[in-house]
C-alpha cells in the first residue's frame, strides 16, 4: 500500500523506510466481490483510513471471527487498489468484520473503531490524505444505524475532542475485498506494519488522546455485566494498592524476578489490569521465558496496550502500559518464540489473575472460548 506521508522532520527517515518496505510488495490476484446484501447482524463495516490499521484494531478481539480489508462506498464494481487510491472512484478503504454477537456486541466494535481513528479529520487519516481515507460507519440495519448514532453522540458529548466529529454514518454498500497481498498484512509483516503505523502519526495520536480515557459506550460482557472499573485517583490508589503494586504501576518500578505472584503460574485464565480490570493477557499465550517474570507472546487486544520507546545512554527498549488505567506493566522485546517473535515481559504486581472457572461470575465470560478445545479440521 503506497501511502502519501506528510510528517514532521523527525519522522521523515521512518517514513522513507516504511515507503520502501511497502513498495517492495508485489500485487497478487484480486479477490472476488462480496455483496453486502448478504450481510446480517454478524457483519460490520468500518472505514478508518488505512485498512491495515483497521484490521489490526479488530482481528484479535474475542468473538471476532474474520476481518477482511477492502473497498466500499464508491462507483463501479471490483475496483483495484490503484483505482481506489487515485480517489476518482469514491471508494473508501474499509474492513468487513464477521463477528459473533453473543460474544462481542456491535457497541463494543464501535468503541474499538473510535479509539483507533481521528474522528475529527474529514480529509483523510493522519499522513494518508484523500477521499479514500475518510472515516465512516456503514450500517447494514436500523439497529446498527441507531447504535452508531448513539455512539457518535456519546463521543461528541465526552469532550475527548475539541473539534466536531466528522465521521459519516452511511448505508452499507457493496463491499469488495482488496487484493490478496493486502489481507492479514499485520500478521504477515508485523515489523513493516509497526514502522508504517509509527511513521504515519496514528500511534502517537492514539497515545495522546486516549491515555487513561474510556470510550463513549463502556465495554460490557454478553450478560450485561460491566467488565472494567473506574480508575481511582492517586490518593485512593495509595490506600488500595500495596507499596510494591503502587511502585510498579504508578512509579514505573520493577519487581524481583522469580519472587513474584504469577511468573510460575500455569493455571488457565486471563490476566487483567490490577487497577481497571481491563483484559490484557491470556494463559494460552503465556510461556516460560526463563527470566522470572510472567511472559506472553501477545496481548488479548493490542489496542488495550500503549507502547512507548525508552531511550537511554546505552539501551533502547519499549515500555508497555495499560490503556485505560495508564499502569506501567513492563516491557516488550523482539526475542520471543514464534509465531509472534515477541516477549511481553510483565510485572505480576500490575496484574490480577482470573482463573477460567471464575470468568463468568467476574464478568469476563466471553473469554471462556479461549480455553475450549477446537474440533480438528
Amino acid at each position: 500500500m503506497v501511502k502519501r506521508l506528510i510528517l514532521p522532520a523527525a519522522a521523515l527517515l521512518l517514513a522513507f523506510i516504511a515507503a520502501f518496505l511497502i513498495l517492495s510488495r508485489s500485487p497478487s490476484h484480486h479477490a472476488k466481490a462480496k455483496d453486502v446484501k448478504t450481510m446480517n447482524s454478524s457483519k460490520a463495516i468500518f472505514a478508518g483510513g488505512c485498512f491495515w490499521c483497521m484490521e489490526a484494531a479488530f482481528k484479535d478481539l474475542p468473538g471476532v471471527e474474520r476481518v477482511v480489508s477492502g473497498y466500499t462506498g464508491g462507483t463501479g464494481a471490483n475496483p483495484t487498489y490503484e483505482e481506489v487510491s487515485s480517489g476518482r472512484t469514491g471508494h473508501f478503504e474499509a474492513v468487513e468484520i464477521t463477528y459473533d454477537p453473543s460474544r462481542i456486541s456491535y457497541g463494543e466494535l464501535l468503541n474499538e473503531f473510535w479509539r483507533h481513528i481521528d474522528p475529527t479529520d474529514g480529509g483523510g487519516q493522519f499522513a494518508d490524505r484523500g477521499p479514500q481515507y475518510r472515516t465512516a460507519i456503514f450500517y447494514a440495519s436500523e439497529e446498527q444505524r441507531t447504535r452508531a448514532e448513539e455512539s457518535k453522540k456519546g463521543l461528541e458529548k465526552s469532550g475527548i475532542f475539541s473539534r466536531p466529529v466528522a465521521t459519516e454514518l452511511l448505508k452499507a454498500a457493496p463491499f469488495y475485498p482488496a487484493e490478496e497481498y493486502h489481507q492479514q498484512y499485520t500478521s504477515r509483516q508485523p515489523l513493516r506494519y509497526k514502522l508504517y503505523r509509527e511513521a504515519s502519526g496514528r500511534e502517537q495520536f492514539i497515545r495522546e488522546h486516549w491515555k487513561g480515557k474510556s470510550c463513549p459506550i463502556p465495554g460490557l460482557s454478553p450478560s450485561g455485566e460491566k467488565m472494567e472499573s473506574p480508575v481511582p485517583g492517586d490518593e485512593a490508589l495509595r490506600q488500595k494498592l500495596t507499596p510494591l503494586q503502587y511502585r510498579v504501576t504508578r512509579e514505573n518500578g520493577t519487581e524481583q524476578p522469580f519472587h513474584n505472584e504469577h511468573w510460575n503460574n500455569h493455571e488457565e485464565g486471563i490476566y487483567v489490569d490490577l487497577i481497571s480490570g481491563e483484559p490484557l493477557f491470556s494463559s494460552t499465550d503465556k510461556y516460560d521465558s526463563g527470566t522470572g517474570w510472567p511472559s506472553f507472546t501477545k496481548p488479548l487486544d493490542r489496542g488495550a496496550l500503549v507502547e512507548k520507546v525508552e531511550r537511554g545512554s546505552f539501551l533502547e527498549r519499549t515500555e508497555v502500559r495499560s490503556r485505560k488505567a495508564d499502569s506501567h506493566l513492563g516491557h516488550v522485546f523482539d526475542d520471543g518464540p514464534l509465531p509472534t517473535g515477541q516477549r511481553y515481559c510483565m510485572n505480576s504486581a500490575a496484574l490480577r489473575f482470573i482463573p477460567r472457572k471464575d470468568l463468568e461470575k467476574e464478568g469476563y465470560g466471553r473469554y471462556i472460548e479461549l480455553f475450549e478445545k477446537k474440533p480438528s479440521p
